[in-house]
């Protein structure tokens, strides 16, 4: 059984510490990025998502979005999936969406990444 709770750390060193799951497979969270679009120190950002349960022996697919807090005018979209290895090992596996401020509808085609 793979469990989002807990403290996560990706390959660009960024952390994302996800509290308890509820029943319903909301939860809540901070994120803080090493990774910044403006290149300062980040902070940690908050982050609210949903964990779909899993069928029968299959692993959750889970989706979150994170507004960076305090440094930045952009918020993230992650959807992905959590599996365990033979040795145990929990993974997640996600994409993500980043949204940008622009400031008008002629900029707009600069503002996803």
């Amino acid at each position: 059984q793979c469990q989002l709770s807990g403290l996560w750390k990706n390959e660009q060193d960024s952390l994302m510490e996800i509290s308890a799951v509820r029943d319903d497979g909301v939860f809540q969270g901070k994120y803080l990025t090493q990774v910044t679009l403006a290149g300062v120190c980040a902070h940690a950002s908050p982050l609210t998502g949903a964990q779909q349960q899993p069928g029968e022996g299959g692993w959750p697919t889970f989706a979150f979005t994170v507004r960076w807090d305090k440094f930045s005018n952009a918020t993230a979209a992650f959807a992905g999936q959590c599996f365990v290895d033979t040795g145990g090992k929990e993974t997640l596996t996600t994409m993500w969406l980043l949204r940008e401020a622009v400031g008008s509808l002629e900029e707009d085609w600069k503002a996803t990444r």
